[in-house]
């Protein structure tokens, strides 16, 4: 067999963001999570709630769901890294979990208008996102592979970039085919591609299988051109990973830049998660958005994300991630706090004339620096691990990235949930958002920004 390049090597795996972008572009954020959502809300108020409850009620839902596949990430995340490193592979991990990926996003088809059985619904939504987070994992820890530890950054920033124009490229192939205006028609006036019934909502619930497909079709170049290593061990059992994984964790008390950065990225990557989970869910409940709009709301993000993940890439490789951290938190901290204190009716306690634009624009300018801060800091964040990483067992270090990243997961979305019940309001519910990134942002100031393992 021809031996893979290392430019091959690089591209495959830039590949897997490609390819598993459209679950949190098109599924979590910008299409089936309002379509869900606005779904939700509609049924809640069947049974005789009004609209402010139905729209609570819908957003509580969406945030239980989000709080227990983040459970379930997190306590599986860092046992399967350590598994990998046990065993020496990942590859056939990495195939299983995309086989969740992809059954999970090609149920979502069956989310019916009616909400008749969205609690189903969620449980095939939960699937799909654990499969795409435990791939995350595995394809994570093979980042250091790639290139030295002044090349990552760049590695990982592009990565990223070309995974959010994967992204862009789906969601406006899904807004221009197949996304139902109230008029029945798509974006460009047509009818959903493929005969599908617009007064079914099928061109949208399309969103589901074309996820899938769009996964499988674009993953091909990541299973041709990266392999594990031939050399690693092929033997090992789940003990010796509880083992390492025990080892690992114990080990961090002598390692306090590493405890310092997983502290912090577990509080501010969870608040970003929170940001991208409910952005869309806020822009259908609070300003009575429709998925088109929600859906052109999304490119102007998606590509920002793009733009600024390699813009950051390169500003990383030039100061180091650290600093590229600390700006991007700073900006969504003021984001969070515009997006909390504004509705259709006022924005920071300034009442607004009916029918004001002003809050429209306002989300506008938020979704850009969403996109684009969030896309440098997932970036950079991944560039500051592998300069704590332990270069002989990369899967588990990133199990443990994975476990900081979801050990938390299910908080945002569980103190959404309380603060949309306590509050009886859907725009009051995301912003305990603003206090996990003030967390994130106090831990960073013990993290030495090269890294403990110099």
């Amino acid at each position: 067999m021809a031996e893979i390049s290392a430019r091959k090597r690089i591209w495959g795996w830039w590949f897997f963001d490609w390819a598993s972008q459209p679950y949190h572009t098109l599924l979590v954020t910008f299409i089936f999570g309002p379509y869900f959502a606005g779904v939700a809300a509609q049924y809640f108020a069947s049974t005789g709630m009004e609209p402010q409850a139905a729209a609570a009620s819908a957003q509580s839902a969406w945030a239980r769901c989000l709080a227990i596949t983040g459970l379930i990430i997190a306590f599986g995340a860092p046992l399967l890294g350590a598994m990998a490193d046990v065993t020496g592979r990942r590859m056939p991990w990495i195939f299983g979990f995309s086989v969740m990926y992809a059954a999970g996003s090609a149920a979502l088809w069956f989310t019916m208008p009616d909400g008749s059985n969205m609690w189903l619904m969620l449980s095939a939504f939960g699937l799909g996102f654990v499969g795409a987070e435990y791939a995350l994992v595995f394809i994570n820890s093979q980042l250091p592979d790639l290139g030295d530890r002044n090349e990552v950054g760049a590695i990982s920033g592009t990565g990223f970039a070309f995974g959010y124009f994967g992204g862009l490229v789906s969601l406006a192939i899904m807004l221009l085919l197949f996304v139902e205006q109230p008029s029945g028609k798509t974006l460009i006036g047509l009818d959903p591609a493929l005969g599908l019934d617009a007064g079914r909502m099928e061109g949208t619930r399309f969103v589901g299988p074309f996820t899938a497909a769009w996964f499988v079709l674009f993953m091909t170049p990541y299973f041709l051109w990266v392999r594990d290593d031939q050399n690693a061990t092929r033997h090992g059992s789940f003990g010796t990973a509880l083992r390492l994984l025990g080892k690992s964790v114990a080990n961090l008390r002598h390692r306090g830049s590493l405890s310092a950065y997983l502290g912090s990225s577990m509080f501010y990557r969870d608040a970003l998660n929170g940001l991208y989970g409910f952005g869309g869910v806020y822009a259908r409940l609070v300003l009575e958005w429709d998925l088109i709009r929600i859906g052109i709301f999304g490119i102007v993000s998606v590509l920002a994300s793009a733009v600024f993940a390699y813009l950051g890439g390169k500003l990383d490789k030039r100061i180091g991630p650290k600093p590229v951290i600390v700006l991007a938190i700073w900006v969504l901290i003021a984001v969070c706090t515009t997006i909390v204190s504004m509705d259709r009716e006022q924005v920071f306690g300034i009442a607004l004339a009916t029918g004001s634009t002003l809050p429209d624009t306002l989300f506008f300018v938020c979704g850009v620096l969403i996109g684009g801060m969030g896309g440098i800091l997932q970036s950079s964040s991944r560039s500051l691990m592998v300069r704590h990483t332990d270069p002989i067992a990369p899967t588990e270090s990133f199990g443990l990235y994975g476990l900081s990243g979801r050990a938390t997961a299910f908080v945002a979305p569980a103190l959404i949930d309380l603060a949309t019940n306590l509050t009886g309001s859907a725009r009051l519910g995301v912003s305990p958002i603003v206090l996990l990134f003030i967390l994130g942002l106090f831990l960073l100031y013990w993290v030495r920004p090269e890294g403990d393992q110099n």
